[in-house]
């Protein structure tokens, strides 16, 4: 059964030519559910899987307290490996069928104020480290870019002088997203007094680079954006995500058209753009509760 999983990714790898990331989260979902199978089930056959089955695995999930939004993840996995056995003859039926997706808890995303993007941006750049750590927040937060573009960005990705940067984003699709003249400065000053002493010489492509001058990870900016959060007074628990979500607010507040701020962010739907439409009216509502006198 692991080989049909294998069998699988590869397929949607060549088909679909999703990221690193989507089709380890795929290999997650389906591990999980034959591990489900197996020890529970006692299942050794695709074909002995049913409908009643899969939606006892769906209930397991919720039994041990898994997010709506995980088992809505979870069980579109499972539709698309089951409608992938079907098509490779390995089973005749999709017992997923009939089966419904939780409904999704809506949660207006959190942001930053104006102020406390300030706040967190006030980086004393005075050593190689700090000068490259204001030139990555000040990048995150200017242009909207996931954790993984940020860090996935390479040398021939900036185009400085025409005041953009290029980025790949879920399923490689290529885009192109302007950057304001204080990232732009602070990049051009991580490019002139601090990537080549961290490089060491070496021959990297990678924008951002650790202290070894290796390629940065998601993992090391989280920890260095937890490490600047801290240091700065900020009382938020603050995630890379957070500044993709106050960059889009606060071009909404501001005046951006929604359209402009879905093809910045990267989004193929523009109903995952209108969320931050709430946030935006969320705000405005709690300014006037603050500051009128009869409110």
């Amino acid at each position: 059964m692991k080989y049909e999983i294998e069998d699988f990714i590869h397929y949607i790898q060549i088909e679909r030519g999703l990221s690193h990331n989507t089709l380890q989260a795929y290999r997650r979902d389906l591990n999980k559910y034959l591990s489900y199978l197996n020890e529970i089930e006692l299942i050794t056959k695709w074909e002995e899987v049913d409908h009643a089955i899969a939606t006892r695995f769906l209930y397991h999930l919720n039994d041990h307290g898994a997010k709506s939004t995980t088992i809505s993840r979870t069980l579109s996995s499972l539709r698309k490996f089951h409608q992938f056995l079907v098509m490779e003859r390995i089973v005749a039926v999709d017992p997923t069928i009939h089966i419904e997706s939780p409904k999704k808890a809506r949660h207006l995303p959190k942001v930053l104020s104006a102020e406390e993007v300030d706040q967190l941006l006030a980086i004393q750049t005075d050593d190689p480290l700090s000068i490259r750590n204001k030139a990555m927040v000040e990048t995150l937060y200017a242009t909207g870019l996931r954790v993984s573009e940020l860090v996935d960005l390479t040398i021939n990705d900036l185009h400085l002088m025409m005041g953009f940067i290029r980025c790949f984003g879920k399923g490689g699709k290529e885009r192109i997203v302007p950057l304001g003249d204080m990232a732009k400065e602070a990049i051009e000053f991580y490019l002139d007094s601090s990537r080549e002493f961290l490089v060491k010489g070496k021959a990297v492509d990678a924008l951002f680079v650790n202290h070894h001058g290796r390629p940065l990870s998601r993992q090391g900016f989280w920890k260095i954006l937890k490490t600047l959060a801290s240091e700065s007074g900020i009382k938020k628990n603050i995630t890379p995500h957070m500044l993709r979500h106050s960059f889009a607010t606060h071009l909404l507040e501001n005046g951006a058209d929604l359209r402009s701020v879905q093809e910045m962010l990267g989004h193929a739907d523009i109903s995952t753009t209108q969320i931050y439409t709430h946030v935006s009216r969320k705000r405005l509502k709690d300014i006037y509760s603050q500051h009128h006198p009869r409110a």
